[in-house]
């Protein structure tokens, strides 16, 4: 089939030949801004430091569907690597290959060809459609989604609905719908003790022997059980840093990195709470930073989750099984607001890895689910 009959491999394309590494867009935003502005869109530039962030609309008013999305990639790693150039999209028999290609050039094209023939189809529809479009999702997702709701929640406007096009399938498009995630507190601990040598145990204390035993209670605790929708919370030591790099002295410091992937069980504070109670209860002299990522959210209405499945099903997929696994997105900044988010996208196999590439017709497939999504939440005459 001619690539000029599959809109969405080809916008896929223009999008996965601009190299945009976290948190450059490199003029991904422009030229989705250039196919929804002809529709009548009204396309927003809300730039904040170096991170670029596109709002578009079409329509007016209650209810708001919005599909949200991230231009920026992870590095390609080394590109002698790759089979073919990151940067180049290479089709392989129904497979397009290229950094992007399925988190989530894929996604944003599936999303913009769906609206082009959503808006054509019904040009007088209910409410507003929109677009959240961020270049700061796989970097420090500070300027990106969390200030555009940001700017928002100050105007006022509230989204309704969200779909997020982040690579939610796993074995088959559409198979699952990710409905919440769980949320994400980073921790730097540092132990102070007293520098000394080795052979002199009685003139140095050693922050190593001293944090042990209470690194040991916090990752014994139970922080919670979990519930219908999540695990119970888990706390995991990611790095631990100390010594001089001789082996007869005894450091004055120890650092340690954890972080907590905690369900709605817990909140942020009561983790916090929690862990300063231990550290003090074995008498340490520390220091604790923490860094919350974002609060883990959940969706329970109904009106997102039942227009998606149904979507899904007409294209002749699912029903989706109903998931919060995986780490974080952007959905915990727009979920607060009181959204109902969820997220839907291509297999995730291959994100984030080398030669990371997308079904073809998965990509098309995904843009009729997402002109299927428009049509039974804004359709009048659906």
């Amino acid at each position: 089939m001619p690539t000029t009959d599959r809109p969405t491999l080809d916008l896929a394309r223009d999008l996965i030949r601009r190299p945009s590494v976290s948190p450059d867009d490199a003029g991904c935003q422009a030229l989705i801004a250039g196919r929804l502005s002809p529709l009548g869109f009204d396309c927003e530039d809300m730039p904040f430091d170096d991170v670029s962030n596109l709002w578009a609309t079409h329509g007016a008013g209650d209810p708001i569907l919005v599909f949200a999305g991230h231009t920026d990639v992870v590095p390609p790693g080394p590109e002698s690597s790759w089979n073919t150039p990151p940067f180049e999209p290479t089709l392989e028999g129904e497979m397009l290959y290229g950094r992007g290609a399925a988190d989530m050039k894929g996604s944003l094209a599936a999303m913009i060809v769906a609206a082009e023939r959503f808006v054509a189809a019904h040009p007088d529809h209910r409410g507003t459609l929109g677009f959240l479009i961020t270049s700061d999702e796989e970097a420090d997702a500070i300027n990106g989604t969390r200030r555009v709701m940001q700017a928002l929640t100050e105007r006022e406007t509230y989204i309704n609905w969200c779909v997020v096009g982040e690579p939610s399938s796993s074995e088959r498009l559409g198979d699952v719908v990710r409905i919440g995630r769980r949320g994400s507190l980073n921790a730097r601990l540092e132990v102070r003790g007293v520098q000394g040598h080795v052979a002199y145990p009685a003139e140095a204390v050693n922050p190593i022997h001293r944090l042990a035993p209470a690194l040991a209670a916090l990752v014994r605790e139970r922080w919670d059980d979990g519930n219908e929708h999540f695990p119970a919370t888990s706390m995991q030591v990611s790095n631990i840093t100390s010594g001089t790099g001789a082996t007869n002295v005894v450091p004055g410091t120890c650092e340690v990195l954890f972080n907590f992937r905690y369900s709605t069980e817990s909140t942020a504070d009561e983790l916090k709470s929690r862990t300063e109670a231990i550290l003090a209860e074995h008498e340490l002299d520390y220091r604790i930073d923490w860094s919350l990522s974002g609060e883990p959210f959940l969706t329970t209405g109904d009106t997102l989750i039942d227009a998606v499945q149904s979507a899904i099903t007409r294209e002749g997929f699912g029903p989706a099984e109903l998931s919060t696994s995986g780490g974080t997105s952007d959905g915990r900044f727009i979920s607060p607001a009181g959204a109902e988010v969820v997220e839907l996208g291509p297999i995730n196999r291959t994100i984030h890895k080398l030669n990371e590439t997308v079904s073809v017709n998965d990509l098309e497939s995904l843009a009729n689910i997402y002109q299927h999504i428009m049509a039974n939440l804004l359709a009048a005459d659906e």
